[in-house]
Formats: C-alpha cells, sequence, structure tokens
C-alpha cells in the first residue's frame, strides 16, 4: 500500500479568488480537469497556475498549489477581482490592480498583492475595514487608478498628506509636500483691492477693522475711506493709498517705503515709527478741523521731505516729529 499522503490543491474559477474547492490530485490530468469542472461547475476545463501558464501534466501540480479553471477560454487574471473596502464608514469598490500596481510596495499593495488577502477585520458586506478618514482617502485610491492627484475643493491637503504616509504611498507624499509648501506662500500673497474691497463691505460701519499686520503690498486702495483701521505693523510697501481718507488710522511699525499717498486725508494718524522711505506725501491734509486729534508721526523714517505742499493746520502744537 502507498504510504504517501495524497497531494491536495485549491480550485478557483480563473479571475475568482473565493468560492474555492480543495481536492485531492488523481493520478491523472484527465481525472483532474473532470473533477474541477463537477466542483465549479465548468465544463471543458484547462488548468493554469497563478501566472496564467497552461497545466498539462501532473508532475507539474504540486502539494498545496492555487489551480485556476477556466471553460476553455483565456486566463483571467485574479488580480483584476473586484475589492470592496469600508474606511471610515464609507465604501471604495475597486480592483485589485489598482491597489498593487501603481505602488508595490504601500500597504495597501502588501495588503492585497496575494491571494491570501490581509487578515483585517471586515464588515457586514464583506468589505475590508480600514479606520482612515474616507474624504482623505479618496484622492488616493483616484490617484492609484489614474495617476493624477486632483484635489477637490476645501479638502486639506495636509490631512491626505498624513494618509498617504500612513499607507505608505511615497511617490504622491512627495507631490502633496510640495502643493502645501505652494500653499504656505500663496497665503502671504498680498490682498488686491478688490479682495480689500470686500472686507471693507463686509464690515459693520460702527465696527473698527483691525489689520495688524495685513499684508497689502503694491495694493491699490486709492480714493477709498479706510478711516480708523488699524493698520498696526501693516505691510503697504508701494502701495497707491492716494486721495484715500486716513484719518484716524493707526500706522505704527507699519512699512510705508515707496507708498503713493499723495492728496490723502491724514488727520488723526498714528504714524510712530512707520517707515516712510521714499512715500510721497504731496499735498496731503493733516487738518483736524476740531482741532482735537493730532497727527503722530513720531519716530518714523525718511517722511519730512516728501511732505511737499500738505495742509498742516493746527500743526505748531498738532503735528509731532522727533
Amino acid at each position: 500500500m502507498d504510504s504517501k499522503i495524497p497531494r491536495r490543491v485549491t480550485l478557483f474559477k480563473t479571475g475568482c479568488s473565493k468560492n474555492g474547492k480543495i481536492v485531492h490530485v488523481p493520478n491523472t490530468i484527465e481525472e483532474l480537469c473532470l473533477l474541477a469542472g463537477r466542483k465549479l461547475n465548468i465544463n471543458d476545463c484547462k488548468l493554469h497556475s497563478s501566472k496564467g501558464a497552461l497545466i498539462d501534466d501532473l508532475q507539474f501540480v504540486r502539494d498545496d498549489d492555487v489551480i485556476y479553471v477556466s471553460g476553455g477560454g483565456s486566463f483571467k487574471d485574479s488580480s483584476e477581482d473586484w475589492i470592496t473596502l469600508n474606511v471610515g464608514g464609507r465604501h471604495f469598490t475597486t480592483t485589485r490592480a489598482t491597489l498593487v500596481a501603481s505602488d508595490p510596495e504601500s500597504m495597501l499593495a502588501k495588503m492585497f498583492s496575494s491571494q491570501k488577502s490581509w487578515k483585517s477585520a471586515r464588515d457586514h458586506t464583506g468589505a475590508y475595514l480600514i479606520d482612515r478618514s474616507p474624504d482623505y482617502f479618496a484622492p488616493l485610491l483616484n490617484y492609484l487608478r489614474h495617476g493624477k492627484l486632483i484635489l477637490n475643493e476645501g479638502v486639506n491637503p495636509s490631512g491626505i498628506l498624513e494618509e498617504a504616509k500612513f499607507f505608505g504611498l511615497t511617490g504622491v507624499a512627495e507631490q502633496l509636500e510640495e502643493i502645501i509648501k505652494d500653499t504656505d506662500k500663496d497665503e502671504d500673497k498680498p490682498l488686491t483691492r478688490q479682495e480689500f474691497v470686500r472686507i471693507l463691505l463686509s464690515t459693520p460701519s460702527n465696527c473698527e477693522l483691525r489689520c495688524q499686520g495685513i499684508n497689502l503690498e503694491g495694493a491699490d486702495l486709492s480714493r477709498l475711506d479706510l478711516r480708523y483701521i488699524n493698520f498696526k505693523m501693516a505691510n503697504l510697501r508701494r502701495a497707491d493709498l492716494a486721495g484715500a481718507n486716513l484719518s484716524n488710522c493707526c500706522f505704527e511699525r507699519s512699512c510705508l517705503s515707496g507708498a503713493h499717498i499723495d492728496g490723502a486725508s491724514l488727520s488723526g494718524v498714528r504714524m510712530q515709527r512707520a517707515n516712510l522711505e521714499g512715500a510721497s506725501l504731496m499735498a496731503c491734509n493733516f487738518e483736524d478741523p476740531s482741532g482735537v486729534r493730532s497727527a503722530n508721526l513720531e519716530g518714523n523714517t525718511g517722511s519730512r521731505k516728501y511732505l511737499h505742499r500738505s495742509s498742516f493746520l493746527y500743526s505748531s502744537n498738532k503735528l509731532r516729529f522727533k
């Protein structure tokens, strides 16, 4: 009596990795084909290895092999089977190839690259449970599908970057880091006239507008009513403030170098330690009809020689230079 333990193989329909059947290997390849056909309900069976090679001799079959059975047609790669992921409560359905092909070293590729998928918990539908943010996972999955990173409006790239690092998607992580750098630069861009007017219109008339440290470099703010605005430490380099009403504004330690302030109303302004190097203040009005508020230009840089033809009513005791 032969003491050898019979070989066993696992049979799957080609293109599938579920509902397999474990059988003992019979004596001939023809018998194995018939057995596979009965178990999987397939006619005219052909046997294939996991790489798609046709098996026509039992000498190529080893114990515990996985064999794919086709009904006479061509072999279908099982990596194309569909996989559903439950990411943070949202279902995403994609192919195994999508998760594996783009970045073979990623966590997702390692989870689903073999027929023995990652031993992860599943929900009641059979979807693999992944405890991550679905909003940040969606653009990463689309990137794996077509190779392009597309960010919808309102999605924070920093959040997507953290997910990319978690899943080991190094290629897209580098792209996200560049996007975040560019975004940080954009946030420091000067406001335009249109943007600043929008801010003015949205501010109630009885509220003081606080614009400390704001970047208005080169902005066209000419002929605007900007009374009582706090521009302390703001960047107004080369800004156009010609003809603007700046009465009672605060420009303490702000940068107005190269600014065009000709014809502006400057009664009651506070410009202590402001930088006015190269600024033009021709025909400005420092007059305060009430005689109560004084313009204060103490400690500012480069202001005096640019005050051509400006009006200084009450200037003997109200306009102060130091």
